[in-house]
Parts: C-alpha cells; sequence; structure tokens
C-alpha cells in the first residue's frame, strides 16, 4: 500500500508556533498568542482567528518575517530524520500562509498544502487569498496513495484527521486539542515514540 504522512507545522514539525515568534518581532505578541491559544483550544474558529491574526500582522515586512523564523525557529529532528528518508511520501499541510513558511517549507524539502496570500503590486501582504480546509489536502492526496496517516495537535488539525486512516495527536509542544484526541487512534508526547509508531503502521 502506497501511504502518504501528513504533518501539521506549528507545533508539530516545529517546537514552537510560528504566529507568536512573529508577532513577538513586531511587538503584537500579547494579542496574538490569545487568539493562538484560543484556536488551539477550540473557542474561536481557525478560519475567523486567522483571519484577525493576519490582519494584525499584514504590515509586518516579510523579509524581517523570514530572518526571525529561520532565526528562531527549531524543528523536531527526529521526525525530521523521518521525511528525509521518505520525502515522496510526506507533506505538510498548514493552514499557515505561503508566504510567511515559504523558508522553513524550502528547508523541509517537502510538498506542503497551505492557506494562501494575497499580495498588492508592491508584493506586499493585503489579504488572504484562499484559507486551507485540510480535509481537502487529504481528499486531494487520494488520488495517488492507498492510505493516509495525519499527524497534528490543534482544532484546525480536525478536518484532517476526519478524513485520514490512521490519525495520530502529537504533545510534543504543547497538550493536543482534546476533540483532536477523541477522533485520534493514538496520543504521543515525544518525537521518538511519533517515529516509531510511524514506522509501525
Amino acid at each position: 500500500m502506497k501511504t502518504a504522512y501528513c504533518f501539521d507545522l506549528d507545533g508539530t514539525l516545529t517546537k514552537q508556533e510560528l504566529l507568536p515568534l512573529i508577532a513577538a518581532s513586531v511587538g503584537l505578541d500579547d494579542e496574538i498568542s490569545a487568539l493562538t491559544q484560543a484556536t488551539i483550544a477550540g473557542i474561536l474558529p481557525f478560519e475567523k482567528s486567522f483571519k484577525l491574526r493576519v490582519r494584525l500582522l499584514k504590515d509586518a515586512n516579510i523579509d524581517w518575517i523570514h530572518e526571525v523564523l529561520e532565526k528562531e525557529v527549531n524543528f523536531q529532528t527526529k521526525i525530521l530524520d523521518f521525511i528525509i528518508k521518505r520525502p515522496g511520501q510526506c507533506f505538510v499541510v498548514t493552514g499557515n500562509l505561503d508566504i510567511w513558511v515559504k523558508p522553513l517549507l524550502e528547508k523541509l524539502g517537502i510538498n506542503a498544502f497551505t492557506s494562501t496570500a494575497r499580495l498588492n503590486e508592491a508584493g506586499e501582504l493585503c489579504g488572504i487569498s484562499h484559507i486551507l480546509n485540510k480535509s481537502d489536502a487529504v481528499r486531494s492526496l487520494r488520488e495517488n496513495f492507498d492510505r493516509i496517516v495525519a499527524v497534528g495537535e490543534g482544532m484546525n488539525d480536525v478536518p484532517m484527521f476526519e478524513e485520514s486512516d490512521w490519525r495520530i495527536a502529537f504533545g510534543a509542544t504543547h497538550k493536543p486539542n482534546n476533540i483532536l484526541c477523541k477522533l485520534s487512534d493514538f496520543i504521543v508526547y515525544d518525537e521518538g515514540s511519533l517515529c516509531r509508531l510511524l514506522k509501525t503502521l
């Protein structure tokens, strides 16, 4: 069977949530952190929360954001090793904006599904063109894969879990969302356990 592994980015492949890092660099950390935590907990719908966060951060310089993320973001190294050995089977599925996470995705070197930024003629962020529903990513992978394994931790991963064959809630960075845990086949709390589990599925 051909298996695709779908990984959330923030707090799953990375050891940090990305938007709070960006927000801290422009002095909006309290506002973005509150929205992020409310979204992870399922209190605020992802789409509404994400629109608010983008609106707050849209004037931040893109090059500065890339510099902050490249300097501050740490990846889960054992998961990266798993991905490096299976590049054609592994995918990032993130609601984050393509223009913000571009250098991180290039570093990972695998295909990704993201939300899409709307830019003005000067190449500056002026809004959101498309917010990714993670279930759409899984459905598109069905054309080439027999089985989908999803790994995530937040409320916005629920649609991805609902469409997948195996669902793993991953709590290395923070506690996984309760609704997500109820949908999960497995709940793991460190990357070593996650990689051992992925190799056995």
